[in-house]
């Protein structure tokens, strides 16, 4: 009785953690093939182009990413079903132990029953007591054998259901495990022709590696005159926000004359206090937390679009061609909206190579959204998330195209890092 007891609560407990695990693995997969689905659909635009691209070599090397972890969601789905099985064995046999060993009992007390069955045996073992209070004893144990043996009874039927609904449980996990092995087998398939898809437009862009380098080239270009521009506004930025500081430093002096004489701050003093001169400007400090307190959820500067170009390094598989990206460079639809990924205010507006680009600060973070065909703000302009701030132009392979950047101050940040995963 009391181990059946120990096991009937042994599954019991163990229930709301394995449907947990079952629902985050199902959870994880409908996430992984929501984003395969949608580079599918990308990936069919960009095949309208005759040529490859960079951008579609980009799309392909993500949904070889996506189909691993689909691969690699089946595999834990699968240790998991293969644990359920070998748990269930167990239970399994332990419950076929405890229902031989409560047969045994009960063959026992009914073979005993049997053999004192007379109304004269039982009445007799009561009259034979040597006093009153014996012979209540006697009768209470009478009562006590026969619950016994009602609740033997009980207790055989209770473990024999419960043996059988462990037995019907482990064929419908054996069969889920048998549906997920096959779903595993055709993942694989898919995964190799997907890399054979891959490995094709490597090839081809391969063969127009002069025409690619070019292009990289031309990017780099732009890419070191954008870095210049933005280094020369946050600068700008960075000694109007430490004239502010002051100036706000000495009115609070001016305004409590006991307090020590004003002092001026320097760069060293900044360095040294470990803290952004944009957090001593009125609001400052706020706003840069609250842009701190959404990393990783601040959305994408294009509604529709794909990382093109990571940030940092890279190469082109199989080729000479690789380059550092400053931002990310996103691939999207020609004319498709630009917008702020967080209020801040517009402190520069200029031009690269006949393409516009747009610097919003957000405290001390600066986001630069890059390669806009036209603007629709302007210098000292405050803006809100989500607020339009341009067009992406278009790039050589016909589609739209942006560079995103972000800094805190003047050291480089990943985006990626910063806004939705897409």
């Amino acid at each position: 009785m009391r181990v059946l007891l120990i096991l009937f609560l042994t599954i019991i407990i163990t229930l709301p953690s394995t449907a947990q695990n079952r629902s985050e693995l199902e959870k994880q997969r409908s996430e992984i093939q929501r984003e395969i689905e949608e580079v599918k659909q990308s990936l069919s635009q960009t095949k309208k182009n005759r040529k490859e691209s960079l951008g579609q070599l980009a799309l392909l090397q993500k949904k070889l990413r996506l189909r691993e972890a689909a691969i690699s969601n089946i595999n834990q789905q699968i240790n998991f079903i293969q644990g359920n099985i070998s748990q269930s064995r167990n239970e399994i046999s332990k419950l076929k132990k405890e229902l031989d060993t409560l047969k045994i009992q009960y063959e026992k007390s009914v073979v005993y029953a049997y053999k004192n069955r007379s109304n004269y045996d039982f009445l007799n073992f009561i009259f034979s007591a040597a006093n009153f209070n014996d012979a209540l004893k006697r009768v209470e144990y009478l009562k006590s054998y026969r619950s016994y043996r009602e609740q033997q009874a009980t207790n055989i039927k209770s473990t024999q259901s419960l043996l059988q609904n462990k037995i019907s449980g482990l064929e419908l996990t054996r069969r889920e495990q048998s549906e997920v092995l096959t779903r595993q087998q055709k993942e694989k398939l898919v995964l190799v022709e997907e890399k054979k898809e891959k490995d094709v437009v490597v090839s081809k862009l391969k063969s127009r590696e002069k025409e690619l380098s070019k292009e990289l080239s031309s990017k780099q270009k732009a890419d070191n005159k954008i870095r210049a521009s933005i280094k020369a506004a946050i600068d700008r930025e960075i000694r109007l926000a430490r004239q502010k500081a002051l100036e706000e430093e000495n009115r609070k002096k001016a305004e409590n004359p006991d307090v020590a004489k004003p002092v001026t701050s320097t760069k060293k003093d900044d360095i040294a206090r470990k803290r952004s001169v944009f957090d001593d400007v009125p609001g400052g400090e706020i706003i840069s937390d609250n842009f701190e307190k959404n990393r990783g959820k601040l959305p994408w500067p294009v509604d529709k679009g794909h990382i093109k170009i990571g940030y940092g390094t890279y190469s082109i598989p199989e080729t000479k061609l690789k380059g550092n990206n400053p931002g990310l460079t996103l691939e999207t639809e020609t004319g498709s909206s630009v917008k702020a990924i967080f209020d801040g205010d517009v402190i520069s507006v200029f031009d690269v190579d006949g393409e516009s680009n747009v610097i919003v600060r957000h405290g001390k973070y600066f986001t630069t959204y890059g390669r806009l065909s036209s603007t629709s703000v302007s210098k000292g302009q405050k803006v809100k998330t989500g607020q339009v701030v341009g067009r992406a132009s278009s790039n050589e392979d016909g589609n739209g195209e942006i560079e995103f950047l972000l800094m805190e101050e003047t050291r480089k940040l990943d985006p990626a890092l910063w806004i939705r995963r897409r």
